[in-house]
């Protein structure tokens, strides 16, 4: 995929752009670093050799299905989604249905879709269905202040896949020492996909590999200056890792909790998903709707989390940053669905 290829992924995606490009240049005035948009948005899709996505994203996980009513988006991710599928067939009432999910679904309405799902731990949206809900980022004041310069903040990193690793990856350029922290029985899962773009993401940053045991990872978080993380609060608490303790234990520290729809919600969602739900959907040539870009909500959460970060620190820290995935795509969505005249 050539550079003139690139720029038309961005093209596809440029009615939506413009809060992503104030949090990105919001970004750049507080540490300096400029945010390439292209190259964080579709890089991927480049190295890997991507097509435009259509119906199906474009890493063939994700797919619009046409329901009773409308529309859903189920992510089969994982090749546990894969093997739940009878179940949600049966869940949809037709477990022997001759067509299949796409077959299954017709007979049932988004929502229904989406909850069966949801059910076997299956990410799955509905379009346009978290709009004009929560901010792209809560934050929540658990520490005491204390200003600092980006340069020579330790950022300590528990996340996976994209949207985290973004996050760090432009606070690394802005000056902070990264550490990627990673279970020895579960990698990084974008270890298995495209090695230069993992090599992108992490250029720079430490590496280290540890049992998830409780107590294991205290002395590597009793370093730290920042926490990213994308796993439910209850999971890290069995590991002995409480946000509002971090940031309780010594002034100006950030902890940034990466989440499909927030941190008191345990559902779960991918970069695809998350879009849609946020309402970040095209138009085929028939009019329905398709996906934009390449797991675009990932990209775009890494850099509000980004953003988010570097404002905190500069106003001192001391903070819990909630980002939602769906929510920071719905910020896009959003602000599309106003700039769009009345008919």
């Amino acid at each position: 995929m050539e550079n003139r290829t690139l720029h038309s992924w961005m093209d596809s995606v440029e009615p939506f752009l413009a809060p992503l490009v104030d949090t990105a240049d919001s970004f750049t005035e507080l540490t300096g670093v400029p945010v390439d948009l292209p190259t964080a948005l579709f890089l991927r899709a480049q190295l890997a050799g991507l097509e435009r996505p259509s119906r199906t994203s474009a890493n063939g996980s994700c797919h619009l299905l046409g329901t009773a009513d409308g529309w859903a988006a189920v992510n089969l991710a994982r090749p546990d989604d894969l093997a739940a599928v009878p179940a949600l067939l049966a869940i949809l009432g037709s477990p022997d249905e001759p067509g299949g999910l796409h077959a299954a679904v017709r007979r049932n309405t988004a929502t229904e879709v989406a909850e069966a799902a949801r059910l076997l731990g299956i990410a799955a949206a509905v379009p346009g269905s978290a709009q004009g809900g929560r901010p792209a980022v809560h934050a929540e004041r658990w520490g005491e202040r204390r200003f600092r310069a980006m340069a020579g903040i330790r950022v300590v990193d528990f996340s996976a896949l994209w949207a985290g690793p973004l996050c760090a990856r432009l606070l690394g350029r802005a000056g902070a020492r990264v550490v990627k922290v990673e279970s020895a029985t579960r990698p990084d899962g974008a270890r298995y996909g495209t090695p230069a773009f993992y090599r992108w993401l992490h250029d720079g940053h430490d590496s280290v590999v540890v049992d998830f045991v409780p107590g294991a990872l205290d002395e590597i978080v009793a370093e730290a200056d920042v926490v990213i993380e994308a796993s439910r609060p209850r999971a890290l608490r069995r590991l002995g890792l409480r946000a509002e303790e971090f940031l309780a234990a010594r002034p100006g520290r950030v902890w940034v909790g990466i989440t499909g729809y927030g941190r008191e919600n345990d559902r779960i969602a991918f970069g695809d998903d998350a879009a849609v739900a946020g309402g970040l959907t095209g138009h085929g040539p028939d009019g329905d709707p398709v996906f934009l870009g390449d797991a675009f909500a990932d990209p775009v959460t890494g850099v509000f989390a980004a953003q988010a970060v570097a404002r905190s620190l500069a106003e001192g820290g001391g903070e819990l940053l909630c980002v939602s995935m769906s929510a920071c795509a719905a910020t896009l969505g959003d602000a599309r669905t106003r700039a769009q005249p009345p008919c």
